[in-house]
């Protein structure tokens, strides 16, 4: 009988599979051939949730009438512990009824906005670097990427004249993410300021990416407070990093009422609402307040100080204070190459995996990036690897 063969759609032509799904199945290998790795490459937090959180799925669960379809755009209850979350920690008013929509997570509603608002052609701006997922949304949809250049001399923000100065002809939406992946650059009202009056100058959807509002950082800020910012943006927001929840996959799109209509539109007709469950243990990590944050953060900066240490020993520059997950550095000076090199270099000869900022665009190339999702001990540990095995 002959073989089928089927090749597969032209849209998968210009992207790649996503760089982790494909270092972690290396790295797996490698660690069956007995090497010790210490991987601080993606950011899933190793911390659990809350323990009421987990207290709450499985009452929850054990109930039999729990376990049917749910409503597309979630239940009340998740739709009003979101909107209540937002006016405590944000100060920002939301209509529980429409203008909030939980997700199966951020990254699916980066590809559900794409497909709702890009048509073949359309562009939309997306930070370099930044998160893949951006680039990859914009191109299956049919969109075009266009870049613009967070660097270092200008603090890792937007330089706006530059932006104009390239041309926004056919540009439809851009990409913010502040408190910024994975330069760790913070949110500032000056900074959402400038974005509402570009998007509302350029005829723009803001799309604000803001996962890490509350991980080694205490200024909790959304774009939506911002003066006019919901005629021009919509925020998303997730528990996997401020929550411990990655694996759970809970995620929210906020915002202008018709927007979100559009987005239910497209979403309706790719999955199904969330379990009940996690609807509802999710209502109750959303009422966790001060002091889960100061506990999960302080575990956080304690690791931080272990990060600078093998950072240090690998050379690299870095600022201080950086928010989220992670830290962001600059390849060593003494290496010629870029951070593709250097970061297999560090992993053949220390057994630690450090992420190569090029994952992330091409201004990343002589950076990388470190996770602080592991143990203090196993930070410190890839440390003195690095000291006794690193030939520089």
């Amino acid at each position: 009988m002959a073989k089928v063969e089927i090749k597969p759609a032209d849209r998968l032509d210009s992207i790649k599979e996503y760089y982790f799904s494909k270092k972690n199945r290396e790295i797996a290998e490698l660690r069956e051939q007995g090497r010790d790795i210490v991987a601080l490459g993606i950011g899933s937090p190793d911390m659990p949730p809350a323990a009421s959180v987990i207290e709450r799925l499985a009452k929850e669960a054990e109930r039999p009438e729990v376990h049917a379809y749910q409503p597309y755009n979630g239940t009340a209850l998740l739709r009003g512990a979101f909107a209540d979350w937002y006016k405590k920690w944000y100060n920002v008013t939301l209509d529980p009824k429409s203008e909030v929509l939980p997700l199966l997570g951020s990254k699916e509603g980066i590809v559900h906005i794409c497909m709702t608002y890009l048509s073949k052609g359309d562009k939309a701006l997306i930070p370099n670097p930044g998160y893949p997922t951006y680039r990859s949304g914009v191109t299956l949809a049919g969109g075009v990427p266009v870049d613009y250049k967070l660097k270092k001399e200008n603090g890792y923000l937007p330089d706006f004249a530059e932006i104009e100065a390239a041309g926004l002809d056919g540009v439809k939406l851009m990409f913010v993410n502040y408190p910024n992946m994975p330069t760790g650059t913070h949110a500032t009202r000056e900074l959402f300021e400038q974005l509402v009056a570009f998007a509302a100058k350029h005829n723009i959807m803001l799309v604000h990416d803001n996962p890490y509002s509350f991980v080694r950082n205490n200024n909790y800020l959304s774009i939506l407070d911002i003066e006019g910012a919901k005629d021009v943006a919509l925020e998303m927001n997730s528990l996997s990093k401020g929550h411990s929840m990655a694996g759970w996959r809970v995620g929210v799109v906020v915002g202008r009422a018709d927007w979100i209509s559009d987005i239910l539109r497209f979403k309706s007709n790719m999955d199904s609402g969330m379990f009940y469950p996690l609807q509802a243990a999710s209502v109750e990590a959303l009422s966790l307040g001060d002091e889960w944050f100061s506990e999960l953060n302080k575990t956080y900066y304690e690791r931080e100080k272990y990060g600078y240490e093998l950072l240090d020993a690998l050379g690299c520059k870095y600022i201080k204070g950086q928010a989220g997950l992670f830290i962001w550095a600059e390849v060593p000076e003494w290496f010629e190459g870029d951070c593709f090199e250097f970061s297999d270099k560090v992993l053949a000869e220390c057994d630690v995996f450090v992420t190569p900022g090029g994952i992330f665009g091409s201004e990343g190339k002589r950076n990388i990036r470190i996770s602080l999702c592991v143990t203090a001990e196993l930070l410190a540990k890839a440390a003195g690897k690095i000291k006794a095995q690193l030939k520089k």
